[in-house]
């Protein structure tokens, strides 16, 4: 994803006029948390379904590769959308949990969470099937939206994993190829086309071409309606897991 634009554009341009990685954003995603001190790290313990955590952090973090083991990255307290720094969780050691970021590719890092570090619950889940081109959206467990999507095309499949969304996106210009809206995905499309420009970030975006929902028609993002779109941005929470199989 180059700053400014999502990765995967439309699909259905050429990539020389799709994806406009200089399409501006507005962050619409308040920080989770309110602006007193952060608390304690919550419980292990802690009510909610198996891999609901979520990591906030208001400082500078170093992810490792492995519990105590050598870092792999440093990252600021803001996204390069400047949304707050919330963090899927996808495993947990102690004081240590794994955690999705954009900037580690193709695996979780470790982050203590003794310092500056709050751990959250997110109540949502977004599943999607390639193969039914199906997203559906899950509070505590219980399916409570379903929706047709459009995936990456033959030559630009969408990536199977897991991911988590980082930011919560409104563009700001009518004609942007990602509709209204945006969730950025931590996940990266390996498969992107010979001089595209727009960065390889996924994303679940809206899209102003509807009719190509249900199809497998874009770079590698999945794309739903407006109406959808809008309501997964205002429910989903930051760092809330998509998992993607196929």
């Amino acid at each position: 994803m180059a700053t400014g634009g999502t990765g995967c554009g439309t699909g259905d341009e050429s990539p020389s006029q799709s994806g406009e990685p200089d399409v501006p954003f507005a962050v619409v995603s308040p920080p989770p948390a309110s602006t007193a001190p952060a608390p304690a790290v919550a419980p292990a313990r802690a009510p909610g379904p198996p891999g609901s955590l979520a990591a906030y952090t208001r400082r500078t973090v170093i992810l490792r590769a492995r519990p105590g083991g050598a870092p792999v990255v440093r990252l600021k307290p803001r996204t390069e959308f400047d949304s707050p720094r919330v963090m899927g969780v996808v495993g947990r050691r102690g004081r240590w949990v794994a955690v999705l970021v954009p900037e580690v590719r193709g695996r979780p890092a470790w982050l203590d969470t003794r310092r500056g570090v709050e751990l959250i619950r997110t109540r949502f889940a977004i599943d999607v099937d390639l193969s039914q081109r199906r997203l559906t959206l899950r509070r505590d467990g219980r399916e409570v939206a379903r929706t047709t999507v459009a995936i990456g095309r033959p030559a630009t499949p969408t990536p199977p994993g897991r991911y988590a969304v980082t930011d919560k996106l409104v563009t700001r210009k009518p004609s942007s190829p990602y509709g209204c809206c945006v969730l950025a995905l931590s996940g990266h499309q390996p498969e992107i086309l010979q001089n595209w420009g727009g960065g390889d970030r996924l994303a679940i975006h809206s899209t102003r071409a509807e009719q190509t929902i249900g199809q497998a028609a874009s770079l590698g993002c999945l794309r739903a309606a407006t109406l959808v779109m809008r309501r997964l941005v205002r429910l989903v929470p930051l760092g809330t897991l998509v998992r993607v199989r196929s």
